[in-house]
């Protein structure tokens, strides 16, 4: 695929390698040919590099699939996965992923791995979830005008603000992405 037509969040083979294309800028000077200004990030050992590639130049998609996958428990910086369609088992290395993804993994729930022929890259996580809180102190009564909140702890060991509300015991929904309490379930 020509340079131009690399979209933000796409798999490109560079160097042989799969990597994630985190940003993308397109850039068409007065002078001189248009280009484009990559970030990528390594899927495997998540090392960002930054690449400029004119807009006339190719470059290769990665042949990656979601699968549907358990996610059964972690052992050190390991994650293990279970392929619901075939049973196969394997491992999703911690580093590899997102900072922010440990925290919404719960044993026993089915998400969407990214893999690259047998290499697992990627978890991508639905965009709300449902979790219980564990944790959450009593809310204290006085002005609560100006929306007032607390801070609770989920299953998982989430940490994050809800309203006066929501007590333990309650289920919540929380957004993924930003991490915030979006309603009670």
């Amino acid at each position: 695929m020509k340079a131009s037509g690399i979209d933000k969040g796409m798999y490109v083979l560079f160097r042989g390698d799969p990597y994630l294309v985190s940003d993308r800028e397109f850039v068409n000077p007065g002078k001189g040919s248009a280009f484009v200004r990559l970030k990528l990030k390594h899927a495997r050992t998540g090392q960002v590099i930054r690449e400029v590639i004119k807009s006339h130049e190719t470059m290769e998609e990665a042949d990656v699939e979601a699968r549907d996958a358990q996610y059964l428990y972690a052992d050190g910086d390991q994650l293990l996965f279970m392929d619901v369609s075939t049973y196969d088992q394997f491992n999703v290395s911690l580093n590899t992923m997102d900072d922010g993804i440990s925290p919404f993994l719960k044993e026993g729930e089915s998400y969407q791995v990214v893999m690259w022929g047998d290499d697992p890259l990627a978890v991508q996580l639905p965009l709300k979830m449902k979790m219980e809180v564990t944790e959450a102190p009593h809310a204290e009564r006085g002005d609560t005008a100006t929306g007032a909140t607390k801070s609770v702890t989920t299953e998982t060991g989430l940490t994050l603000q809800v309203p006066l509300f929501v007590k333990s015991g309650d289920h919540i929904v929380v957004n993924t992405t930003s991490g915030a309490y979006v309603e009670r379930a």
